[in-house]
């Protein structure tokens, strides 16, 4: 299968915090990847921006080396890493001074696309945006691309977008979420909107519940400090769970267009009821023989902070009402598993004697690992012996329907990067979305924080706390399988 490549225009693409390790590892692989899958024109340029005292060689040696580390077997293309390599600059640049920016200025081209990623922590945003206007580095063309926590409340979220709004229009601002630039969270776009098997199903007729998973086997590791101070419910569920609920729960938009995709995500966060406590379950990971518990690896042992968290929500709609979203996400888990499962009612009679079992339809999308859709249907189990009925799935993993390398091999970041130089902001969330979405999160967080809540403790290895486990036995239900 030969994949139809979209070239993109001739760009200047600066890195700030271009020697950080989102930039090592995830970045400039990506951008390598789009540079041998051909997207890249060779008069394009990166041009990484950092504090640290190096020339365009030491940068590009220091590239390499990432890009040999993390870059798959691409990476053992030479010949073309060298000239990939030739498209690349440094600068040393300091973002709350003066230093560097006139030589970045010196260095930019006339008459192409410029975009500049902010990897850098958000406390920077603002002075580098002061700093790209200051030293007329951006123009009305420019577009920045920022890396979350947007904020890490509503009133910090609305004071970014404030200050970003002083340098930038909201359609040069690209807040990007790497889980929207996964396959499979586009194929669920493609699914819904591009089937006519689906849609008709998509609402509270058919559907009994919708569950969403994003479990981690890793614990908070060397983001102890980071993450201690965020949580489960900023971390995950505020954003990448948050866009996940979107898509499956919005609207079809008039077309596939940026700000009409957006519109009916930011019509579902508004939607969203408030959760009441009792349908909250929020864990921390206990120690094993050769682990660490979450206290430990913080650095804080009275830490109340959740690795993890479930609750049950429903949007007040008239599509969606009645039928409850469960949504968890936790590390230290029994397997790193991504998916979304759409549960759809029991029939309302069963015409086969003898058949007791419930059986439904589920359809599950695979976000990671293998990526990829199934549908589980009711057969009838071969041989002979009467009807007897089982429940098989069936599936499409993307490997074996379209070829490993179907997608060219790309992954959510340099699918995104792209997307920035084309200008187009179909999978990037807007500032009034990212303020819904704290409006609909803060009082939860609020909520515990004033009850003095602590996390229950759940096994390392396990599927969470018993009691998430209890918040969909409670309702009669299950949570689909993590599956190792």
């Amino acid at each position: 299968m030969v994949s139809r490549i979209i070239p993109v225009e001739c760009f200047d693409l600066v890195i700030f915090g271009g020697t950080g390790d989102l930039a090592r590892r995830k970045i400039l692989p990506g951008l390598f990847r789009r540079f041998l899958g051909g997207q890249m024109p060779e008069n394009a340029r990166i041009i990484g921006a950092a504090r640290s005292n190096l020339d365009d060689a030491e940068y590009r040696d220091m590239v390499a080396g990432a890009i040999t580390e993390f870059g798959g077997a691409e990476a053992k293309d030479t010949e073309c890493l060298s000239r990939f390599l030739k498209q690349l600059h440094y600068v040393q640049v300091d973002a709350r001074g003066t230093d560097g920016w006139a030589d970045l200025a010196g260095l930019m081209k006339p008459d192409v696309i410029r975009a500049f990623y902010f990897s850098v922590g958000p406390g920077l945003f603002g002075d580098l945006a002061e700093r790209l206007h200051l030293h007329k580095i951006a123009d009305a063309q420019s577009r920045i691309v920022v890396e979350k926590p947007f904020g890490r409340d509503l009133e910090t979220a609305r004071a970014l977008n404030e200050t970003l709004a002083l340098h930038f229009d909201e359609q040069q601002i690209y807040r990007i979420d790497h889980y929207l630039g996964k396959e499979t969270v586009q194929n669920l776009m493609a699914v819904r909107f591009g089937n006519v098997l689906f849609e008709p199903l998509w609402n509270n007729h058919y559907v009994d519940h919708i569950q969403i998973t994003v479990a981690e086997t890793v614990g908070v590791g060397g983001r102890g400090g980071y993450y201690d101070k965020s949580g489960a419910m900023r971390d995950m569920v505020q954003n990448h769970l948050m866009q996940l609920l979107c898509l499956i729960a919005m609207e079809p938009p008039s077309m596939f267009e940026a700000d009409a995709v957006r519109d009916e995500k930011l019509k579902v966060i508004r939607a969203l009821q408030p959760v009441d406590y009792h349908q909250i379950v929020r864990g921390q990971y206990n120690a094993t023989d050769k682990t660490q518990n979450y206290r430990d690896d913080a650095e804080n042992p009275r830490s109340h902070t959740e690795s993890f968290v479930a609750l049950k929500c429903h949007i007040n709609n008239w599509r969606w009402a009645g039928v409850p979203f469960y949504m968890r996400t936790g590390k230290r888990l029994k397997a790193r598993n991504s998916e979304i499962s759409v549960v759809f009612k029991d029939l309302g009679h069963s015409i086969f004697e003898g058949d007791e079992a419930r059986h439904r339809n589920i359809l599950t999308i695979r976000l990671q690992p293998n990526e990829g859709i199934d549908l589980q249907v009711t057969i009838k189990e071969p041989g002979p012996g009467g009807m007897r009925l089982v429940d098989v799935p069936l599936d499409m993993t993307f490997a074996d329907a379209l070829g490993p390398d179907a997608d060219g091999g790309s992954d959510a970041y340099e699918r995104l990067i792209m997307d920035v130089i084309r200008g187009n902001q179909t999978l990037f969330m807007r500032g009034d979305e990212v303020e819904a979405a704290w409006s609909w999160t803060d009082p939860i967080i609020n909520g515990w924080q004033e009850r003095n809540d602590v996390p229950k403790e759940y096994d390392t290895g396990s599927s969470g706390p018993e009691d998430s486990l209890m918040l969909l036995h409670r309702d009669g239900r299950r949570w689909h399988e993590i599956k190792a």
